[in-house]
């Protein structure tokens, strides 16, 4: 009886440890990556502006890392804690069917942010399976006391949390935020984090070097950020081309002429080192040897 009675509890304790896991691994993701869950809500006509997901964003998250914490204490888990994460859970699963099935994207969802990528088929089957082992959790708490204070102190410290940490930024006239969607990786958002973005043309000589220098660089060395580049084609070289005579296989865009000729020098190639939405540096000569200063 004895046996029984300690295994019940602690089966009890490992369910909530494993929802109390993925919730705060959830948050946690997208905390650390708030852009790219912005750029998915206004690509799919969500939200008719980036600010407005930014807000949308950070509740969420706010709401993901108190449900992961609540799991962890023994208070209102049958009353709030439970029935909150499951609404949470069916919710996102609905939009993830409409996503996924309506408007077809296949897409990373950002359930993970860009820690754990999941298609919306993926992250419908991760939904349903937290919402069957809360179910048997459900059952199994016999909560004798209510503290719905504690919850409400959660929510609200998630909440000032969110906001004082991972602060909403003004994005708009950031140089490259139309940029949003490369082949290769797919969506992106280059106002987050550290990132090295090269205008290359297709056709240029210097440029397939500076792009041969690059990829050795990245292979040898862990510490240079992610790197995009911006293709430019008068039509006489492909990307596969160029990326076989370069040994690179860098995500790309491809841009028009005018686009082009903004963001160079005199003469291509030009790289930027892109930092929180800021460009921090750009460089027009000298490519490995910057990078390898800045990087070591």
């Amino acid at each position: 009886m004895l046996l029984n009675i300690n295994s019940s509890k602690y089966f009890r304790i490992a369910l909530q440890l494993i929802l109390a896991v993925v919730f705060l691994i959830s948050a946690y993701s997208k905390f650390i990556s708030p852009g790219l869950i912005e750029i998915i809500l206004v690509d799919q006509g969500i939200t008719a502006s980036r600010n407005t997901a930014a807000y949308l964003v950070r509740i969420l998250l706010a709401v993901e890392f108190a449900i992961g914490i609540l799991y962890l204490q023994p208070f209102s888990i049958k009353k709030i804690v439970i029935p909150a994460s499951t609404a949470l859970l069916l919710f996102f699963t609905g939009y993830l069917f409409y996503t996924g099935f309506i408007l077809g994207d296949k897409e990373n969802c950002g359930c993970f942010g860009t820690l754990i990528e999941m298609s919306p088929v993926e992250s419908i089957i991760k939904n349903v399976v937290l919402i069957i082992l809360s179910a048997p959790l459900y059952r199994m708490i016999k909560e004798k006391k209510e503290n719905f204070v504690i919850p409400v102190v959660a929510l609200t410290a998630s909440l000032v949390f969110v906001f004082a940490f991972a602060p909403i930024r003004d994005v708009k006239d950031f140089k490259f935020e139309k940029y949003k969607a490369f082949v290769g990786e797919g969506r992106v958002d280059l106002s987050g984090g550290e990132k090295l973005l090269a205008v290359f043309s297709l056709d240029c000589e210097h440029c397939r070097q500076t792009a041969k220098e690059i990829a050795r660089l990245t292979k040898a060395n862990k510490k240079i950020p992610p790197v995009y580049v911006l293709f430019f084609s008068e039509g006489g070289v492909s990307v596969d081309e160029f990326n076989k005579m370069t040994n690179s296989d860098f995500p790309y865009h491809m841009i028009e002429t005018n686009e082009f000729f903004d963001l160079i020098g005199s003469t291509p190639p030009r790289i930027y080192w892109l930092s929180n939405g800021t460009i921090k540096e750009h460089w027009d000569a000298d490519f490995e040897e910057n990078i390898d200063k800045n990087f070591r």
